[in-house]
């Protein structure tokens, strides 16, 4: 284990069902993880185009299924579970932003085979899925979900029906975060997607403590769309691993607070 993390304090935004993959990453690294959970994953108001979907799916009447966060394979499994559902995965294919999700899916899905892109980006899933011509595309998504990967996959030919399979809203609980940051408690912040880093500044904001103190740390990122979320925010020191994965978001913070690192920082003054 490197001691590139070790006792640092870094901060877990993701929501308490998820939160525990990093914690265990952490950990391992030597950190300690505060919890601090930017984020809750809430059912959507009407259940009644989620629960259609999936009925078609289990019919049979789709060509791919997409999926895009663990959240999404667990709202599906879990309604899968109220409907009664059972899935033949045999009857279409399945494609997964990442490995993570590709896991949950096989975890909680019983799927196997599940198509990866090369890159984990909505771009590299968009453009790299082997599509038939007019294939029949279900994609569960979050309320907050960009159309980027929708309107990739119609203009290569595809149907595609988006369906809100959960909601993401502003979670609360965790550390006392402004009085970690007044005493100095905080070496890092970790964020895994937009909405976290918007939620983050939200909670603060509710909680009367001011954005900046935060956005003088480190400031890792698991891709380039949170990156740019977080520095429209005011974060100055935003790191983004090149691997798009939590171990990706880890080697890149082991990276940052290498002792190597630490002393081109402090030469240049910077």
């Amino acid at each position: 284990m490197s001691d590139g993390l070790k006792g640092k304090r870094i901060v877990n935004t993701r929501a308490l069902a998820q939160a525990q993959a990093l914690d265990d990453l952490l950990y391992a690294h030597g950190a300690i993880p505060f919890s601090y959970p930017c984020l809750r994953i809430v059912p959507p108001d009407d259940l009644s185009p989620l629960d259609l979907a999936l009925r078609n799916l289990a019919a049979g009447q789709f060509d791919w299924l997409v999926l895009t966060s663990a959240n999404t394979v667990q709202a599906l499994r879990e309604r899968l579970d109220v409907l009664g559902l059972i899935l033949a995965a045999e009857s279409w294919r399945t494609a997964a932003i990442g490995p993570a999700t590709a896991a949950a899916a096989h975890e909680l899905l019983g799927i196997s085979g599940v198509t990866v892109p090369g890159e984990y980006l909505t771009e590299a899933l968009a453009d790299h899925l082997p599509l038939e011509p007019r294939a029949r595309v279900f994609l569960p998504a979050s309320a907050l979900a960009e159309p980027t990967l929708a309107g990739r996959l119609t203009i290569r030919g595809a149907t595609v029906c988006v369906v809100e399979a959960y909601q993401t809203v502003c979670g609360d609980g965790g550390v006392d975060l402004a009085e970690s940051l007044k005493q100095r408690r905080i070496d890092a912040l970790t964020f895994t997607s937009s909405s976290a880093v918007r939620c983050f500044v939200q909670r603060l904001n509710a909680g009367g403590a001011s954005i900046e103190s935060p956005c003088e740390l480190c400031a890792a990122r698991i891709g380039p769309r949170t990156a740019a979320t977080a520095r429209a925010a005011g974060f100055r020191q935003v790191i983004v691993p090149d691997e798009h994965t939590l171990t990706g978001l880890l080697q890149a913070l082991t990276d940052y607070f290498s002792p190597a690192r630490q002393q081109e920082t402090r030469f240049n003054g910077t």
